[in-house]
């Protein structure tokens, strides 16, 4: 696309409203021109690739020039760690092998010990088992058959065996077709079909734990941060919600990302709908009609079960406006919440989607310094501006870090005074001025770290937590089968926590997958509360939780 004409700098002192009011309108338009042209080539290339032709070459800029700036001299080389700790130390040995010296060792020689050099190596191969089960007849013409051992669970197919296919799968982001491939070569005489069937069949325990993780994580937790991203499911577009912090992250695959899809989500596997207090008051804050607002209320302290209870109960107090329907049953969803267990101040974190924004509200600072990051300046003083503003930015965020490290109470109105100078200031650049207008209507929800100092700042766990579930997707598509998208789930959801619980607690991995196949509630431990609670305890008083008896440790 063709670069468009920058406009002229206008002094001050002509820029009277009527010109102020037309750059305004000229910024939107190059704006939203430039916004369509890269539109328009995107779109061409998609054309080009369904006609089987090739898309526009991207073309990156030479970093010759950053390679050879002299900024980097001056920068001092960073220090040597003294007392370089062997990687070797505390490896599990598990054979010795003595070597003698080529030369033969002349007569009276001192022995004067052994030089270690340690080799780690792995050895891949097939160990086929067959059981011999007796069958004996008594005298009574009964016949007795020896039992298969419980942790087979009639399988053809070793738990050692199992707990790796779902390993490379779920964690590696393995396909089906590369792991029968890799079976195969290994002597595994396995089906894509038999795979398939050990990634989804008999999950009913991973399923459970999952289930309880949300409602274990959502009790214990102060914070959470939240985002979501497409999933397909069979052939139609849908959506994945993530919710979670640095304790645990929980997935779930909806076709809609609506905030009463984020409401029913929260309930964490409940059913009913509740009205209270906490309810009645979002209702007013919904500008519900007072005719329906008074109808509910007597409703209060009521609980309905199910879904078409509800609809009906609305259906009976002639609720039938859509918009209604739906601020009512966001209402009767968040006494649910509520009182199932959520507390009324957690914190939600999110990149300021619509759906999010209920309970105690938090925005990322990242997302928000993105809407500045995007604009395009149509000048070199639009350009010098957007530096500036975004500079200032990045520094008060480093100064709300520091407040986040050692909260002091006396340096919040300082933070707060920052805040207002920052993003109450004019520019010449019109729609800079109301993205910042736009932010700073946004005080409250960016400021919470302020009276709360271990919400984060931003929802950089979520986006990472999510990016193994986008991988997935791209290498994968999507689901074919419900069984498969609950599955996908469920494994995403599990992942973290097991990986956060077995680094702390020096669990092998490959371990703790083999002793949940046998079978035992995914993740190490009975239940979700059992496996948060003693990280959060762990977290605040900097104790490490004592590994279950039936894992294997490292050494």
């Amino acid at each position: 696309m063709k670069k468009l004409p920058s406009l002229p700098d206008i002094p001050e002192s002509n820029q009277t409203p009527v010109v102020k009011a037309l750059l305004g309108l000229v910024e939107q338009l190059i704006e939203r021109v430039q916004q369509q042209g890269e539109e328009i080539a995107l779109l061409k290339d998609e054309i080009n690739i369904l006609k089987g032709e090739k898309m526009r070459p991207v073309f990156k800029g030479s970093k010759l020039d950053k390679n050879t700036k002299s900024d980097h001299l001056s920068k001092p080389l960073p220090k040597k760690r003294s007392g370089k700790q062997r990687k070797t130390q505390k490896l599990l040995i598990h054979e010795d092998k003595v070597i003698k010296p080529d030369a033969p060792v002349p007569p009276g020689s001192r022995f004067k010990g052994y030089r270690n050099f340690v080799v780690q190596d792995l050895n891949i191969e097939s160990h086929t088992i067959r059981y011999r089960l007796q069958h004996w007849v008594t005298p009574q013409n009964k016949p007795i058959t020896a039992r298969l051992p419980d942790e087979l669970n009639n399988q053809h197919f070793g738990p050692q065996l199992i707990s790796y296919i779902l390993y490379q799968h779920h964690h590696c982001q393995t396909t089906q077709p590369l792991l029968l491939e890799q079976l195969r070569e290994w002597g595994i005489h396995i089906s894509s079909g038999q795979i398939n069937d050990l990634l989804l069949q008999g999950k009913d325990s991973f399923h459970a734990e999952k289930d309880d993780l949300l409602q274990a994580g959502l009790a214990v937790s102060s914070y959470v941060t939240v985002d979501d991203s497409g999933a397909r499911h069979q052939g139609n577009n849908g959506f994945v919600t993530h919710i979670g912090n640095d304790w645990f992250g929980w997935f779930e695959s909806t076709g809609s990302k609506s905030r009463v899809n984020f409401l029913e989500l929260l309930r964490a596997g409940k059913a009913d709908y509740y009205l209270n207090d906490a309810a009645l008051v979002y209702m007013k804050r919904q500008r519900l009609p007072e005719k329906s607002l008074v109808q509910l209320s007597q409703l209060k302290g009521k609980s309905i079960d199910g879904k078409a209870q509800w609809l009906a109960l609305l259906d009976q107090l002639r609720i039938t406006n859509p918009r209604h329907r739906r601020f009512a049953t966001e209402c009767a969803l968040l006494g649910s919440v509520l009182r199932n267990g959520l507390c009324d101040d957690l914190t939600i974190v999110s990149d300021d989607a619509g759906q999010f924004a209920i309970l105690r509200h938090a925005l990322c600072w990242v997302h928000t310094e993105r809407l500045i990051h995007k604009m395009l300046p149509l000048n070199e003083t639009h350009r010098v501006e957007i530096a500036r503003i975004r500079d200032q930015i990045w520094r008060y965020y480093a100064q709300l870090k520091r407040y986040k490290c050692k909260p002091d109470k006396t340096k919040q109105k300082v933070l707060r005074d920052r805040f207002d100078e920052i993003f109450s200031q004019k520019t010449s650049y019109v729609t800079l001025n109301q993205t910042l207008k736009r932010i700073h209507n946004n005080k409250a929800e960016l400021l919470v770290v302020l009276d709360r100092p271990e919400v984060p700042l931003h929802t950089n766990g979520s986006e990472s937590d999510i990016r193994d579930y986008v991988k997935k997707r791209k290498i994968s598509g999507g689901t074919r089968s419900d069984e498969g998208r609950r599955c996908r789930d469920t494994f995403a959801s599990l992942k973290k926590p097991a990986v956060n619980w077995i680094y702390r607690s020096g669990i092998t991995l490959p371990s703790a997958w083999v002793s949940v196949i046998r079978p035992l509630p995914l993740y190490l431990i009975s239940s979700s509360n059992e496996l948060l609670l003693p990280r959060v305890i762990e977290k605040l008083l900097l104790i490490i939780p004592e590994p279950r008896g039936f894992l294997t440790t490292k050494s």
